[in-house]
């Protein structure tokens, strides 16, 4: 691997922005000598184009665009709030948003979105757009349509018409509080409209394709009731669509983060709801750069990820273990599965195709940002501010597992982004994956240990076997533990266990007179409707939250409780049924179901 292929790396800091490359017979990263280091503290945005022809940044004055080819800068655009910026397909446009404000001499504030001609550093567009989620707008590949969301309306631009970007064209509306998404298809643009529900009718997502923008011409649509706002991702080709659709608050209480789904839709017409097969939030989705499969890392920890068609039938699975994150090669070959943020930071390289197989494992602790270099075989990660302030610095690794380059930046400094040079589509070539492991560097960095923590007085002596739902009294292993201190405390657990269970039993009484409701689990009777369980003897035994059982395992205490719910449920219907009243054949599969739930809850509280 030389030099040449290897793209430079972009940083942004709190010193400025500055350009690293690697020397011409040397792997390590080092200062770029043309790069002119622009030194400023408040640099808030960094962005290559997606043809790699301009590097732009903000540094608190104005937003400077420089020319890849030389590293010269050709334009300063007059904008020091600019805090995010955008490229255009091709990059013939650079778009700033800044944070709309207003004053007592400008109430109705400025325009906070400008579009400028990369070329020349015109300006040829403004606008105000408040929203700071979802702010950019859509392009065709082709750079021919400007597509913006203002005020609940879609406006479009034909720019190489004889109007540009002074009178749109084309508009679509009711939209207020939802979104729009244009594909990268070649051809005329397919575009996605998602427009939120409102007064208990459900959200909708249509996909039309320029210019016939007409309701009932769209191509595909797909509502859905439990969506407070969604995210859209398009494949590389433009031509499969995924809906990862989110509630702030789940209404079943099954979940403290809302809930969510995901959806496909394609140009085709097709629609449907992927299935996963384990509970619990979504942590990731992602096309692969085929366009043809995508992966979704889901459920409570240890999570499981798993590869779907476009069919969303699953045709590969991952496994589980603690990740949370996915992030694809430019060419689909390589796809990383990892687990940061309150994760350890593992991660594991698979390779896809026909040998599907995890090929390298790493560790890349404190990581807050992860980028794959443009050829597909090495990639990037990094501690940044303001996420981390302590331990910044970053890593290149080889996807075969090989440290390759190591920078700790310096104290008193905050890292702020890294970024790998972009190149036009087809600059490099995949090549095949090889097994041979490439030599790389230790760490300076020192490994967290693996060892359980043990108090002093306990270290030294030989560990012993601790049952967690074991309520025998543990002795003591510490020298110089008082005889007979054990007894004392279990004397007093006893004492205090009885006297609740004497308070307790003229409430159970009369609980049994008013007739069992319960069902019978293993000996305890657990019912929904009392604060207690009993047990063969008549005594009751006292369970935290009413009539919750723990277990001390969350995702077994969450299973208990469903059971419980629907075993509840089950007893209401039997009463129905007793008096009478017509059932559904749903509710009577319901209630055939009460033994396959009691036996499995059997199962669930044998520990309990």
């Amino acid at each position: 691997m030389s030099a040449d292929e290897i793209p430079a790396l972009a940083i942004r800091s709190s010193v400025g922005v500055e350009l690293w490359k690697t020397t011409k017979n040397e792997f390590p990263y080092v200062p770029c000598e043309k790069f002119p280091r622009d030194e400023s503290k408040h640099c808030r945005a960094l962005q290559f184009s997606p043809d790699g022809r301009f590097l732009a940044w903000g540094n608190g004055v104005n937003v400077q665009l420089c020319r890849t080819l030389d590293w010269t800068v050709v334009a300063s655009l007059p904008r020091p709030k600019a805090f995010y910026l955008k490229f255009s397909p091709r990059g013939k446009y650079l778009m700033t948003w800044e944070i709309f404000t207003t004053n007592k001499e400008n109430p109705e504030g400025s325009p906070n979105l400008y579009v400028y001609a990369t070329e020349s550093g015109e300006e040829v567009y403004s606008a105000v757009q408040k929203k700071q989620v979802d702010w950019e707008p859509g392009w065709s590949n082709d750079e021919s349509i400007f597509a913006i969301m203002l005020g609940g309306e879609v406006f479009f631009f034909e720019v190489n018409g004889p109007d540009g970007f002074k009178t749109s064209t084309k508009k679509l509306g009711g939209g207020r509080n939802g979104c729009i998404s244009v594909a990268p298809n070649h051809g005329q643009p397919y575009l996605a409209f998602y427009v939120p529900g409102v007064k208990g009718s459900p959200s909708m997502c249509k996909i039309y394709q320029y210019p016939t923008l007409n309701p009932t011409q769209a191509i595909s649509s797909k509502s859905f009731f439990q969506a407070d706002k969604v995210e859209m991702m398009w494949n590389k080709r433009g031509t499969g669509l995924l809906l990862l659709t989110s509630t702030d608050v789940d209404q079943s209480n099954a979940s403290y983060y809302g809930k969510q789904a995901l959806h496909f839709m394609s140009t085709k017409g097709d629609s449907f709801a992927v299935q996963l097969s384990k509970e619990g939030p979504i942590h990731a989705v992602a096309w692969s750069p085929k366009s043809t499969e995508f992966i979704v890392v889901y459920g409570f920890m240890p999570s499981k990820a798993t590869l779907f068609n476009l069919k969303c039938d699953a045709t590969f699975e991952f496994g589980e273990s603690p990740r949370n994150c996915l992030y694809f090669n430019d060419f689909g070959n390589l796809v990383l599965l990892a687990g940061f943020g309150n994760l350890r930071g593992y991660v594991e390289c698979w390779q896809l195709g026909k040998d599907r197989k995890c090929i390298a494992t790493m560790e890349a602790p404190d990581s807050t940002l992860l980028e794959w270099n443009p050829n597909g075989e090495i990639f990037v990660t990094a501690t940044t501010a303001p996420r981390l302030r302590q331990s910044n610095g970053f890593k290149v690794w080889h996807y075969s597992g090989a440290l390759l380059h190591e920078t700790m930046w310096p104290s008193g400094q905050e890292l702020l982004e890294v970024q790998w040079q972009k190149f036009q589509g087809g600059f490099f070539k995949e090549k095949p994956i090889t097994g041979e492991k490439v030599m790389g560097i230790q760490s300076a960095q020192p490994k967290a240990s693996t060892q359980a923590y043990r108090p002093p007085a306990a270290r030294g002596l030989p560990m012993k076997a601790f049952d967690l739902y074991s309520d025998a009294p543990q002795k003591s292993t510490i020298p110089g533990l008082p005889p007979g201190m054990m007894a004392k405390n279990e004397k007093k657990k006893r004492h205090n266990t009885k006297d609740k269970q004497q308070k307790q039993r003229p409430n159970q009484q009369n609980k049994a007179a008013d007739g069992q409701k319960g069902q019978v689990v293993d000996g305890t009777t657990t019912d929904t409707s009392t604060q207690g369980t009993q047990n063969d003897d008549g005594g009751e035994q006292k369970r935290p939250n009413g009539n919750r059982i723990t277990t001390g395992d969350p995702q077994k205490d969450r299973k208990i409780q469903r059971i419980q719910k629907k075993l509840y449920d089950i007893n209401k219907l039997k009463e129905k049924k007793s008096s009478g009243e017509l059932l559904k054949d749903t509710q009577l599969a319901k209630i055939d179901s009460e033994a396959d739930l009691i036996k499995e809850l059997q199962s669930l509280t044998l520990v309990a």
